[in-house]
């Protein structure tokens, strides 16, 4: 496909990655191995030192997973992508490649829980410090900056308020300070947002949820320049954080339908939102694709629709929010995301328990706050769910 950078992400999302193999086998192959062999001493002397390209141990070359990582670049609309075990490893394994003792990060405060706590508690102890920041008041960003400020770190819808932030502005201030700037783009996939296309220098996925799409293997996925993804890929080579290549070929299945599903997670989660407003004991909905979102424009701008993740405050706080996730007989009680299964949680303690209660007021998790993750079923089948406990 030389002329992939035509192709619409459908296409690619069927077919990058796989026209160069060898074995011009149809459906990707699986390469169920440790290692691979030479054809002699100087062959394999040559591969380990990088004078000739070519298989080496699957911790870091696997022909399945290089698939993977060339049709998720192509999507992403990006030179090079490192494929990792898990989203928090693709974080992890971008922060341990890039920063130092002595480096400062800014950050979303609007982020994942183990984010948060890998900042704080993980990276600390590295020496490396962090100041969260509003994920929508640009201007707090910009007052954070200091002298040694080597990352800048956002997710966008973030977890679980569906907050947006803006990329391209955060950007030019990142640009300014000589800081890349990281965009989790988990909620969204490069179907609906292409965090590049605004200005990020790299964008961090957690392929275990909406790539894959059906719940079943983890991963996660870093992408960038060519420059930048050297000391990721440095850093996976000798730590080992790698993606194996069972849930490499998984991946690769799950990016043939991702457009499809995201066209349906998202329409099937707008006409939800739509019903939770309507509903007495519902306080407030979060739902980007709503015209009450407080970031409704922005993310029309950024993003092609509203996704399939919507939050919601009941009113009753703790008890209330547990009644409706305990009465729902459909829907599934867990933590994880990106399923064709819609799931249920409760953020404050679940995702976000292991941060601070003040951590989690600034956020604005609240007691009465469900998260829904929603699924390729019926909507009206998922309201009567909800119904029961509202």
């Amino acid at each position: 496909m030389s002329d992939k950078d035509s192709y619409q992400p459908e296409t690619l999302a069927v077919r990058a990655g796989s026209e160069h193999s060898q074995f011009h086998e149809h459906s990707e192959a699986l390469f169920l191995t440790s290692s691979f062999t030479f054809d002699s001493a100087q062959q394999a002397a040559k591969r380990f030192i990088g004078e000739e390209p070519g298989n080496i141990y699957s911790r870091f070359t696997n022909p399945t997973v290089t698939m993977f990582e060339q049709r998720l670049a192509a999507l992403e609309g990006v030179e090079q992508c490192v494929a990792t075990s898990s989203g928090m490893s693709a974080i992890l394994s971008t922060c341990m490649a890039l920063l130092k003792a002595g480096d400062h990060v800014v950050a979303s405060q609007s982020i994942f829980g183990s984010t948060v706590n890998l900042f704080n508690n993980v990276l600390k102890k590295f020496g490396v410090e962090t100041t969260f920041v509003s994920a929508t008041d640009v201007a707090q960003w910009q007052a954070a900056v200091r002298p040694n400020t080597k990352l800048f770190f956002l997710e966008t819808p973030s977890n679980p308020l569906t907050e947006i932030s803006d990329i391209a502005a955060i950007a030019a201030i990142a640009k300014e300070c000589g800081a890349p700037l990281a965009v989790d783009n988990c909620f969204c996939t490069p179907i609906l947002q292409r965090p590049f296309e605004f200005g990020a220098d790299i964008v961090i996925h957690s392929a275990t949820k909406y790539i894959d799409g059906q719940g079943r293997v983890l991963g996660g996925a870093v992408l960038g320049s060519k420059q930048l993804m050297e000391p990721v890929y440095g850093f996976l080579r000798t730590t080992g954080p790698t993606m194996s290549a069972f849930n490499a070929w998984v991946f690769l299945k799950g990016l043939e339908t991702l457009k499809l599903r995201m066209d349906a997670h998202s329409a099937n989660a707008l006409q939800l939102a739509q019903w939770l407003e309507q509903q007495p004991n519902v306080a407030r909905v979060l739902y980007p694709g709503l015209p009450s979102h407080p970031q409704h424009a922005l993310a029309m701008k950024q993003q092609k629709s509203g996704g399939g993740i919507v939050a919601f405050e009941v009113k009753g706080g703790r008890e209330a929010a547990w009644k409706v996730i305990d009465n729902t007989r459909l829907l599934s009680i867990t933590a994880n995301l990106g399923d064709t299964k819609t799931t249920i949680t409760h953020p404050a303690t679940t995702t976000h328990a292991r941060i601070s209660p003040e951590a989690r007021a600034a956020a604005g998790i609240t007691d009465g706050l469900i998260r829904i993750a929603v699924g390729l079923e019926a909507v009206a089948d998922i309201r009567s769910d909800l119904a029961r406990g509202l």
